[in-house]
């Protein structure tokens, strides 16, 4: 495994031309208080940034209430070029970005220029949806009136985002914040700052103006967020992560009726029928269960293989998986980089232990590694029953838990069977079982004989536990603009 070492100089470089403060009004603050960023592969100290505390989050949100006005009464058009330079700067600074991504959150340099590419799509995205905003016009049924409806800002949103995809997050929810005409106060995992304060930087260059897009920084969220939330000031709060978390916050939105968008928690059951295309659906597993070192909501949780063909799949899955090479992101051709934190080890190495004493069989993997960062083997675990503690919690690495089904209405309920419902993923050849199958799964998505369903211009979303609103495609401004309707009598 790793052995201890200094940041390269390229390395260094790069964390260096992060601006560690508060970002609030259009310029930095520095704090008394500061907190770490370690790099998991590591745990060296990365840098340290400004710890906010709740007079630094109320100031960001006077900062945004303040510039709200204003950037409402801007045309489509400017806020769209705006966007539209975000969009190119993320893109020209693809390997520093990916770098610092790489660094504070473990993943591969790969995936991390990926991501890049994903986040700046966003802003593509809803530079073109900015001067799309429609509303309507029609006379009244019983004549005398006409209704026009048209749509404005919800006005000064709060925007939460998790440490697993620390750029996209953070793009899919400002690009639609900003084309909608509303400012904002971006609030990003302690763990994985960074990514969002260089993005900062970069919208404070392409011209974002003062107050219109804040970061801010913290080791206690709690104790920032609260205050924010429950001022009046706060008309919306878009939060990505656990569904524990999300219900205390919709609780306290309750209390001024703040518009509220929640990604929360997944247990994304993926399903292959005996007729399916075996290399594909293993191509599938592979895509739905490592990307992002299987630390994903929409990362395939529980997976289900018709009885006749378990073994080849779990035989052909466990060859894969136990190939892929393990180490730093930063490490030429490494595919499987460290979990977050020590906890996420602990947590990987709970469930597995629990699925294993109730009768789950070990095909690869199944330990943690020994030696510097937060690494766990890639595993596939076969007979893995239903009551097992992974199959009803998000595993959130890179274990991939079978079992057998026989019937197609089996299958769907033991699918169906959870709080959660973020996405599902099935493989068949059988376009009428797809289709019927699809339909019958309680999730917001679903991936029909591919692996990954996240995409810009696709509504991203789930049902019950798995959150309210959508994010992304056609519908994902919509989370930031009210419906006003004007009757004009004629």
């Amino acid at each position: 495994m790793l052995t201890e070492t200094a940041l390269t100089a390229a390395e260094r470089a790069a964390i260096d031309t992060v601006a560690t403060g508060l970002f609030i009004d259009g310029g930095w603050r520095a704090t008394a208080a500061t907190f770490q960023v370690t790099d998991p592969a590591t745990g060296q100290l990365l840098c340290e940034v400004a710890d906010a505390d709740s007079t630094d989050g109320l100031d960001a949100l006077a900062a945004a209430d303040r510039a709200q006005a204003q950037w409402a009464r801007t045309t489509p058009r400017q806020r769209s070029d705006i966007l539209m330079e975000a969009h190119r700067a993320l893109l020209a600074d693809t390997e520093r970005l990916a770098l610092i991504m790489t660094l504070e959150m473990g993943k591969p340099l790969a995936e991390a220029r990926g991501e890049i590419a994903y986040a700046a799509e966003f802003f593509r995205w809803f530079a073109e949806e900015a001067v799309r905003l429609d509303g309507g016009y029609m006379p009244a049924p019983a004549g005398g009136s006409r209704f026009l409806v048209t749509r404005q800002p919800v006005g000064p949103s709060l925007l939460v985002t998790p440490w697993n995809f620390p750029m996209a997050m953070g793009t899919r929810k400002i690009g639609p914040a900003l084309a909608a005409g509303c400012t904002c106060i971006v609030k990003p995992a302690e763990q994985t700052p960074l990514s969002m304060l260089a993005l900062a930087d970069i919208l404070d260059r392409v011209g974002v103006p003062a107050g219109v897009v804040n970061v801010i920084t913290t080791s206690d969220p709690g104790a920032v967020m609260t205050p924010m939330i429950l001022d009046n000031r706060s008309r919306k709060l878009s939060f990505t992560g656990s569904t524990a978390v999300g219900k205390l916050l919709l609780e306290q939105c309750a209390r001024t009726v703040m518009r509220t968008s929640m990604e929360l928690g997944g247990n994304a059951p993926f399903i292959v029928f005996d007729d399916a295309d075996l290399d594909e659906a293993v191509e599938g597993a592979l895509a739905a269960k490592m990307r992002n070192i299987g630390q994903a909501c929409t990362a395939a949780n529980r997976i289900f293989v018709q009885r006749s063909i378990v073994d080849e799949f779990a035989n052909r899955l466990a060859d894969r998986l136990a190939a892929l090479p393990m180490g730093r992101g930063t490490e030429p051709g490494v595919v499987v980089g460290p979990l977050i934190d020590a906890d996420a080890v602990a947590k990987v190495t709970s469930l597995v232990a629990d699925a294993v004493g109730r009768g789950a069989t070990v095909r690869t993997g199944g330990a943690a590694l020994e030696g510097l960062g937060n690494f766990y083997s890639a595993t596939v675990l076969t007979d893995v029953p239903d009551d097992a503690e992974m199959c009803h919690t998000e595993i959130f690495g890179p274990v991939a838990a079978i079992a057998a089904f026989d019937t197609e209405a089996e299958v769907v309920a033991r699918a169906n069977n959870t709080p959660y419902g973020l996405v599902g993923y099935v493989f068949t050849e059988n376009l009428r079982r797809g289709l019927r199958v699809c339909e019958a799964l309680e999730t917001g998505m679903v991936g029909l004989n591919q692996g990954v369903v996240s995409n810009p211009a696709a509504p991203f979303g789930g049902v019950k536990e798995s959150g309210l609103g959508r994010e992304g495609g056609l519908t994902g401004i919509d989370e930031f603009l009210e419906t006003k309707y004007i009757g004009v009598r004629i």
